[in-house]
């Protein structure tokens, strides 16, 4: 098969404390057909250890490694697949692989397979990871031991170490962020009690992004444990229309393996080599840009648990800049948002990624409809 492109920004520091943009064009590092016949990816980027070094002129999304990648690190990547025929039938796919028995996927660490694979689905697998999954393009079925679902455009999963196949009944793309975990026994199984978060009350107006979570229980059968509208949601009455979802929370590295996260503190800023995922969805800037002050954005950044992230001054492009020691991986996943930089301010669409090592910028949007932001935050150093 043939990957469509996909944009990747890759933006670094100038030595002056300025956003630079290093790359922006087609991620180069694509792998037509890595997967089957039907579907490949994109590797966008990788790491070894977290907190992850920002070099400031790096492009380590040209790196190999070996799936999933280190378990105190991780990699993005984008996978591409195209639709199951209606007339498909299973038993003549040259692909197929009957289900068997769990094994170490030959040359991969932190990867078991039970089979089950075909052109037009991968095989019944779990990875030594903590899985962000997004929704960019078309449609995927999710298969757990206990039950399975559709995932449509702009749903978000968060995949806790469970085994899972993806099926494909149409033309799709998926974003990943793969984080390492920790798998205490060596299988990977729930640990503790915490219980998923019931769905926040919707905001008048604002459709909510679906989160859905799967996890192995303790006896290593995989289920969705929650599949709601996101449950912590801040809104900011200078803006609004603007919702800020956090959908799940690594608190350390390796990750740990649990039921929810979204009881811990609120932050810009994951520390102990932790991670987090947000998905803001962005009103126009038009109605509100010119009536918002200093004491507001900092007021927002307090909220956000992250108060020295505000980098708001009089001349700054956009009001809401923030800068934080982190790695940002970001992907529009609907509309059409504008990145702004010290210098510049770049338009990004639906599809498109921008990594950002650390340096100062704020997302915002200048048209007429509502855009939405996924962004992986990874701690920097």
């Amino acid at each position: 098969m043939s990957l469509k492109p996909i944009r990747r920004l890759v933006i670094g520091d100038d030595g002056a404390g300025h956003g630079k943009v290093l790359f922006d064009g087609t991620a180069p590092n694509a792998h037509p057909s890595s997967m089957s016949a039907a579907r490949g990816h994109t590797d966008l980027w990788v790491w070894d250890d977290t907190p992850m070094a920002l070099s400031p002129t790096s492009d380590d999304g040209r790196r190999s490694y070996v799936f999933p990648g280190s378990v105190r690190g991780g990699h993005l990547r984008v996978v591409q697949s195209v639709a199951r025929p209606a007339h498909y039938d299973r038993a003549t796919d040259p692909e197929n692989v009957p289900e068997h028995p769990p094994k170490v996927r030959p040359g991969c660490t932190g990867v078991w397979d039970r089979g089950g694979n075909g052109l037009y689905s991968s095989s019944m697998h779990k990875t030594q990871t903590v899985d962000f999954g997004l929704m960019v393009e078309g449609s995927r079925e999710l298969v757990l031991d206990e039950g399975s679902t559709l995932l449509e455009t702009g749903d978000v999963v968060i995949q806790v170490g469970a085994w899972h196949q993806w099926g494909y009944p149409t033309d799709a793309r998926m974003a990943f962020a793969m984080i390492g975990a920790d798998f205490p026994g060596g299988n990977g199984n729930a640990v503790g009690n915490d219980v998923p978060r019931a769905p926040a009350a919707a905001p008048a107006g604002i459709a909510l992004t679906r989160r859905v979570v799967t996890i192995d229980r303790p006896d290593g059968r995989s289920a969705i444990v929650s599949d709601t509208p996101c449950p912590d949601v801040l809104l900011d009455p200078a803006r609004p229309g603007l919702a800020s979802q956090r959908m799940w929370v690594v608190e350390r590295c390796p990750a740990p393996i649990v039921y929810e996260t979204l009881h811990l503190p609120r932050t810009l800023e994951p520390h102990n080599g932790g991670s987090l995922l947000m998905v803001d969805i962005l009103p126009p800037d038009q109605p509100w840009i010119g009536q918002v002050g200093r004491d507001q954005v900092q007021h927002w950044f307090e909220r956000c648990g992250s108060p020295t992230a505000c980098a708001w001054h009089a001349d700054a492009p956009h009001p809401y800049m923030k800068h934080t020691r982190t790695f940002d991986y970001c992907v529009v996943m609907e509309g059409e948002a504008t990145l702004f930089l010290d210098g510049e301010a770049l338009s990004v669409r639906a599809g498109e990624v921008v990594l950002l090592k650390g340096v100062r910028h704020a997302w915002g949007n200048r048209s007429g409809s509502r855009a939405v932001v996924a962004t992986t935050i990874i701690e920097g150093v």
